[in-house]
C-alpha cells in the first residue's frame, strides 16, 4: 500500500483598507479573499481548517438524512375414501418398518433410555413439522399421484421439482432394498438359520451378510415379479401387512406388562462383565474340562481375563418391577471391536490383542448422531396419504388429520417403546443386536405375549408388505417425473406395457434395488436412505415456508395449523440430522440434487408451474430495496454508487470511453453503476436510435469490464433529460448517490454558449439532489484499466465536503491500476490557525481514518490582489461584452473583428502552459496538450463562411495568447490606467485592439479569480507531476446570468491550469467516511 502525503496550505490575509484598484481589503465575515471562491460553500460546509479544529470531538459534521393451466391434473375419480381407510391406516403401514422390530431394543440400549428418547423425539419432530407443511401444500389444491414430487415442483419449480423426485425416487428404492435385508435377516437369523449356505455366520459377520446378499436377490426377483403380474395383489396383501403390524405391536405391549415381573425365559451368560455368546445356559461355569474352559484356555494357557473374572448367568427380561430401567438411563456407545460389557472400564471393553473367543463385541462405532441415522427410516412413510388425495372423499379435510394422527399414533409407539424396552430388558441383552446370546433369537419377539412367533411371522409379513408397497410406488414415481419431459434422458421411462403398468420403470428400479441389496447391511443402508428422505422433506418445507413468506395469490391452503417458522425449523433438523448422521452421505445427496437441478437448468425446463422460486428472486429485491428505503446507509457503509453521464458522438457510441475506465477504477467491481445518455429530439422518431445507443453503451461497459445497467433518454431538451436522470434513475433505496459528469471542453469555440449551460445545469440538478458530483478533466489522459501507474495522488483539501476527497483516493488504490500511487492530501489554513497544530489533528484524523499518509503543510502568502489577477479579470470582462454584441447584432461588430484579427495575427504566440486540448483530438498523452490557439487557426480556415464561429475562435485565442504570456512572462505589470486603456501587462501588445467601453470588474469576480490564481500557482508548483490531482468543485453561480456563469467556467479553466489530469469534487452534503468501526 502506498503512503498519503498531505499538503496544508497556509493562507494569511493581511488586512488594509483599499487595494490599488480601489477594491476594499477588509475580510468578509465567512471567507477570505483567497478562499471567496468557495465562500458559497463555506457558508453550510465547514472550511478545512474549521472541521480540523472540531477533530477531538469529532463526530458526523453534516447529519445524515434520514389461460388455462396446461398442468391441471385430470378430474378426480369418484370420492370414496375417508380419513381412517384413506390416509390414516396406510400411513401407519407405512412408517412402522423393519427397524421397529430387529433394532430399536439395539438402538435403546446403545443410547440409553434418555439418549435414546432423544433419538427417537429428534426423529418424530423432524416428520411432524414436514407433514403440518406437508398438509399445507397438499391441502392447497388437488395433488396427484407423485406426492412430494409433484407438491415441491409445483411449488419450487421443475428444476427443484425433478431433483427431489429424484432424490425421493431413489429414497423409496433404497427403502424397498432395505425392508428385503430386513426380511432375509428376520428369517435367516431368527426363524431357520439352517438355510444358510455360508456356514455359520454367527462366527464371520462376512458370511451372515453374504447369505443376506443372495437370498435378498432372489426375493427381490419375486417381488418383482408380483409386481409386474398383478398391482391388485400387492393391494391386498397390504392389508394382511397392516393387520399384522397392529398385531404384532400390540402383542409387545401385552407382553411387557405380562412379564411384568420378568421371566427366566431369557438367560445369558457372561464372564465377569463380558456377555458371552453360543453358550448353554446348563454350560456357563468354569469347571475343569468344561466348554468355556476349552475355549478360553486352549493348549492349556488361559485368557488373562478368564482367569481372574468368575461367570453368572444374568436373567434377560427383568421385568418393569425390577428397576432396571436406572441402569439404562446412560449410554453405553461403543467404538468398532470393543466388549458388550457393563460399564466403560477399558479392561472390560478393548480386546488387548487377545483373540475373541466367544465373546460378542461391536460390529460398528456406534455414536448418537449415527443411531439417528439408522432410526430414522422408521419414521418415513408420511407421504402414503398425500398421494391418495384423488381416491379421498375430502382430501383437504382428511390429509391433514389423517397423516397427523398417524404420525402422533407412531411417535407415541416408539417413544413409549423406548421406555419400557429400557425398563424391561437387561443392558446386555438389549446391546446384543442379533441375539446371539441367548441362542439367536430376537429380543422383541420373546418379550411377546403369547409366543415369540407372532412376532416373527408378523415383522416378516409386514416388512415384506412394506417392501411391495416400494416397488410399486417407486416405478410410478418415476414414470411421473418422466412424463413431465424435465428430464430428457429419462423419457423412454414414460412408456407403459400394454397393461398400463412402467415395465421399464420397474427393470431400473429393480437395478437399483440390486445395488443397495449387495450392500446386504441394514446399518449400512438405513443411513443412506435416509438422506434422501431427509432432503426431500426438506424441500417440502422449504416449499411451505416460501408460499407462506412470499403470499402468493394462489397460496390458499384450508389447512390453517401452519406457520412459516414452523416449516423453517424443520428444514434446518432436516439438514442438521443429514450432516450429524453422516457428512459423507450427505454430500452425496446435495451432490446429487445439485447434479439433477443444474442437468434441468442446462437443458432449459420449458415446464411453467408458477412455482414460488420463479418469485422468490423478484420477491428477495424487493425485500432488500423496501430495507434500503428505511433510510440512507450508515456512514460505515456508504460506497458510491455511480451514475455515468455519458456523451454520444455522432455514431452514437461513448464519446470518453474513459470515463467508464474510470467508473470501473472506481468501483472495483462493487456496488451500483448505471451509464446514461440523452438523445435530443422526440422519442417517437429516435426511439431506434435510442435503442441502438443503448446497446452501444451495453458494449462498451461490457468492454472496460463495468458491471451495471444502461440507458438512454430522447428529450427535447439535453438539459432536462440530464436532470430527469438524476432525479430518477434507480429505484427506492438503490438509487446512485454520485454522478460523473464530463467537462465541457470546447465550451469556449462554441458559438452555442448552450455548450457550458448545460454542464451547469447538471451541476445544479445534481446539487439540488444531494448527490455528490466527480467531474474528470482531461479524461483522456487517464490512465485505462489494463495499465499500471505510480506517483502521486494529490487531493487538495479546501473544505470539509464530508470526506468524499479523503474516500475517493482510498477506492481508487483499491483498483490495480492505482495501487502503487502515493498520496498527499493539502488542506487550506488561515492566518490565525496554527499550521503546526493543523498538521498534528490532520495526521490524527488520517491515522484514526486508518489511511496510511503524508502530511505537508504549504504556508502560502497572500499578497494584495495582483495586476495579473485584476488584468485576467478584465480580459474576462471584455469577451463576455463581445459576445453580448456578437449576440446582438452582427454587422455593428464587423469593423472590430477586423481590428481583431489584425491584432490575432500580429501578436500570436506559443502557450507554454499546460492547456486542455478536445480529449478526441489525435493528441500524444506524453506530451503537453496543444493549445486551443493552433485548432482556432485550423477552424477558422475550415469554417470561413461561418462568420460568429470565426470570431469566437479568434477572441479565445486572442485572450488566452495574452494572458498566458502575461502570467508566463512572470513579469507583473501595473494594473490598467482607465485613462489609457491601451496599455497592459504587455506594453503595446493590445494597442491594435478596438476601443471598447470602460469595464469595472465587480469586486466578487475580482475575489473569485484571485481564489483560482493563487490557488493555481500553488498546485502547479507542487502537484504539476501528479498522476491525479483531486480537488474541491466550487459550487455553481446563484445567478443564472450568463455572464456570472462564463465567469465560473473561466475560474475553473484558471483553477486547473496546468494540470494534465484533475478531478474536480463535489460531495453530496453527508458524511461518506468515520473514525468509528
Amino acid at each position: 500500500m502506498g503512503q498519503i502525503h498531505v499538503v496544508c496550505v497556509l493562507v494569511n490575509l493581511y488586512p488594509g483598507d483599499t487595494d490599488d484598484h480601489g477594491l476594499p481589503k477588509e475580510k468578509d465575515k465567512c471567507c477570505d479573499t483567497n478562499l471567496y471562491l468557495y465562500h458559497e460553500e463555506i457558508e453550510d460546509r465547514p472550511r478545512a481548517a474549521t472541521f480540523l479544529s472540531s477533530l477531538a470531538d469529532y463526530s458526523n459534521t453534516i447529519p445524515t438524512a434520514s389461460a388455462a393451466d396446461p398442468d391441471a391434473p385430470k378430474p378426480a375419480p369418484p370420492a370414496r375414501m375417508g380419513t381412517l381407510i384413506g390416509v390414516y391406516l396406510p400411513c401407519i403401514q407405512n412408517i412402522f418398518g423393519v427397524i421397529l422390530f430387529i433394532r430399536l431394543t439395539w438402538v435403546v440400549g446403545t443410547a440409553g433410555a434418555i439418549q435414546g428418547f432423544l433419538i427417537v423425539l429428534t426423529c418424530c419432530c423432524t416428520t411432524m413439522l414436514t407433514a403440518i407443511s406437508m398438509s399445507a401444500i397438499a391441502t392447497n389444491g388437488v395433488v396427484p399421484a407423485g406426492g412430494s414430487y409433484f407438491m415441491i415442483g409445483r411449488s419450487l419449480g421443475p428444476e427443484c421439482g425433478g431433483a427431489v423426485g429424484m432424490l425421493f425416487y431413489t429414497g423409496t428404492t433404497l427403502a424397498a432394498a432395505m425392508y428385503i435385508v430386513g426380511a432375509v435377516e428376520i428369517v435367516l437369523t431368527y426363524m431357520a438359520p439352517w438355510l444358510s449356505i455360508f456356514g455359520d455366520f454367527t462366527k464371520d459377520p462376512e458370511a451372515m451378510y453374504n447369505n443376506f446378499r443372495v437370498y435378498g436377490t432372489g426375493l427381490l426377483l419375486i417381488m418383482g415379479m408380483v409386481v409386474f403380474v398383478g398391482v391388485k395383489f400387492v393391494n391386498k396383501f397390504a392389508t394382511i401387512a397392516l393387520a399384522c403390524v397392529i398385531l404384532s405391536i400390540t402383542a409387545v405391549y401385552v407382553g411387557i406388562f405380562v412379564n411384568f415381573n420378568g421371566n427366566d425365559n431369557l438367560q445369558m451368560c457372561v464372564l465377569g462383565k463380558r456377555l458371552l455368546k453360543d453358550i448353554h445356559i446348563s454350560n456357563c461355569s468354569k469347571d475343569p474340562g468344561g466348554e468355556l474352559e476349552q475355549l478360553f484356555c486352549p493348549n492349556k494357557t488361559c485368557d488373562p481375563y478368564y482367569q481372574t473374572h468368575g461367570v453368572s448367568v444374568v436373567q434377560g427380561i427383568k421385568g418393569l418391577a425390577s428397576g432396571v430401567f436406572f441402569d439404562n438411563l446412560q449410554g453405553s456407545f461403543l467404538t468398532l471391536g470393543q466388549y458388550v460389557a457393563y460399564g466403560k472400564e477399558p479392561d472390560d471393553i478393548e480386546q488387548m490383542e487377545r483373540p475373541t473367543y466367544n465373546q460378542i463385541y461391536a460390529d460398528l462405532t456406534t455414536t448418537f448422531t449415527i443411531l439417528i441415522g439408522i432410526f430414522f427410516p422408521s419414521v418415513t412413510g408420511i407421504m402414503a396419504g398425500s398421494n391418495r388425495s384423488g381416491d379421498l372423499a375430502d382430501a383437504q379435510k382428511s390429509i391433514p388429520i389423517g397423516t397427523i394422527c398417524a404420525i402422533l399414533t407412531t411417535s407415541v409407539v416408539y417413544l413409549s417403546s423406548v421406555l419400557l424396552f429400557a425398563g424391561t430388558v437387561d443392558n446386555l441383552l438389549l446391546r446384543d443386536k442379533f441375539g446371539q446370546s441367548i441362542g439367536g433369537k430376537l429380543v422383541v419377539a420373546n418379550m411377546a405375549w403369547p409366543n415369540q412367533w407372532v412376532i416373527l411371522i408378523g415383522s416378516f409379513l409386514s416388512t415384506l408388505g412394506a417392501g411391495l408397497q416400494s416397488l410399486t410406488g417407486a416405478p410410478r414415481l418415476l414414470q411421473a417425473i418422466a412424463k413431465d419431459e424435465i428430464i430428457p434422458f429419462l423419457a423412454p421411462f414414460a412408456v407403459s406395457s400394454s397393461r398400463g403398468e412402467p415395465t421399464r420403470a420397474l427393470l431400473l428400479t429393480m437395478l437399483i434395488c440390486q445395488c443397495g441389496i449387495l450392500l446386504g447391511n441394514v446399518d449400512i443402508l438405513a443411513p443412506l436412505l435416509s438422506m434422501f428422505f431427509l432432503m426431500c422433506y426438506g424441500f417440502v418445507n422449504l416449499a411451505c415456508a416460501l408460499q407462506t413468506l412470499l403470499k402468493t395469490p394462489n397460496w390458499r391452503p384450508r389447512f390453517k395449523y401452519y406457520h412459516w417458522s414452523l416449516s423453517l425449523a424443520g428444514l434446518v433438523l432436516c439438514i442438521s440430522i443429514m450432516f450429524m448422521t453422516s457428512w459423507f452421505y450427505a454430500l452425496i445427496a446435495m451432490g446429487m440434487a445439485g447434479m439433477i437441478y443444474k442437468y434441468i437448468e442446462y437443458r432449459g425446463a420449458e415446464k411453467e408451474w408458477g412455482d414460488g422460486l420463479r418469485g422468490l428472486a423478484l420477491s428477495a429485491a424487493r425485500y432488500s430495496l423496501l430495507r434500503l428505503e428505511e433510510g440512507p446507509p450508515h456512514t460505515k457503509n456508504w460506497r458510491p454508487q455511480v451514475l455515468v453521464l455519458a456523451k454520444l458522438n455522432d455514431d452514437l457510441n461513448p464519446k470518453y470511453r474513459k470515463m467508464l475506465a474510470f467508473a470501473s477504477q472506481l468501483k472495483a467491481g462493487k456496488g451500483l453503476t448505471v451509464c446514461v445518455s440523452v438523445l435530443g429530439g422526440d422519442f417517437t422518431r429516435r426511439a431506434g436510435e435510442a435503442s441502438t445507443a443503448k446497446q452501444n453503451l451495453r458494449k462498451c461497459m461490457d468492454d472496460e469490464k463495468v458491471k451495471g445497467f444502461t440507458d438512454v433518454l430522447v428529450s427535447h431538451s439535453i438539459a432536462d433529460g440530464l436532470s430527469h436522470f438524476v432525479q430518477t434513475t434507480g429505484l427506492g433505496g438503490l438509487k446512485p448517490n454520485t454522478v460523473v459528469v464530463g467537462w465541457p471542453y470546447g465550451w469556449r469555440q462554441s458559438e452555442d454558449d448552450r455548450t457550458w449551460q448545460v454542464f451547469l445545469h447538471t451541476v445544479r440538478a445534481v446539487t439540488a439532489a444531494r448527490m455528490a458530483m466527480l467531474v474528470p478533466k482531461g479524461i483522456n489522459f487517464f490512465p485505462d484499466s489494463t495499465e499500471k501507474i505510480s506517483g502521486n495522488i494529490d487531493i487538495w483539501w479546501i473544505v470539509h465536503d464530508g470526506g468524499m476527497l479523503m474516500l475517493l483516493p482510498f477506492l481508487l488504490k483499491q483498483h490495480r491500476t492505482w495501487k502503487n500511487c502515493k498520496m498527499r492530501i493539502f488542506t487550506v489554513a488561515q492566518m490565525e490557525d496554527n499550521s503546526i497544530q493543523m498538521k498534528k489533528d490532520l495526521k490524527m484524523f488520517l491515522y484514526q481514518l486508518r489511511l496510511e499518509a503524508e502530511v505537508e503543510v504549504v504556508e502560502m502568502t497572500d499578497s494584495d490582489i495582483s495586476a495579473y489577477t485584476y488584468e485576467r479579470t478584465l480580459m474576462m470582462e471584455q469577451r463576455n461584452q463581445m459576445l453580448r454584441e456578437l449576440r446582438l447584432n452582427k454587422k455593428e461588430t464587423l469593423g472590430m473583428v477586423q481590428a481583431i484579427v489584425d491584432h490575432h495575427h500580429a501578436d500570436i504566440k506559443t502557450a507554454s502552459k499546460v492547456r486542455f486540448a478536445d480529449p478526441n483530438s489525435e493528441t500524444n498523452p506524453s506530451d503537453a496538450p496543444s493549445p486551443p490557439l493552433a485548432d482556432s487557426d485550423e477552424k477558422e480556415a475550415d469554417d470561413k463562411d461561418d462568420f460568429r464561429s470565426s470570431l469566437l475562435h479568434i477572441i479565445d485565442s486572442m485572450w488566452d495568447s495574452s494572458a498566458e504570456n502575461s502570467q508566463c512572462e512572470g513579469a507583473p505589470s501595473p494594473p490598467p490606467d482607465p485613462e489609457k486603456k491601451d496599455s497592459n501587462a504587455n506594453g503595446n501588445a493590445l494597442n491594435s485592439k478596438p476601443n471598447l467601453p470602460t469595464i469595472t470588474p465587480d469586486e466578487g469576480t475580482v475575489r473569485r479569480m484571485h481564489t483560482a490564481v493563487k490557488l493555481n500557482e500553488v498546485i502547479v508548483s507542487r502537484s504539476h507531476d501528479a498522476q491525479l490531482v483531486i480537488l474541491n468543485l466550487p459550487g455553481p453561480p446563484r445567478d443564472t446570468k450568463l455572464e456570472r456563469e462564463s465567469n465560473y467556467m473561466e475560474f475553473l479553466e484558471v483553477l486547473t491550469e496546468g494540470l494534465e489530469k484533475v478531478l474536480m469534487v463535489r460531495g453530496g452534503g453527508r458524511e461518506v467516511i468515520t473514525i468509528y468501526s
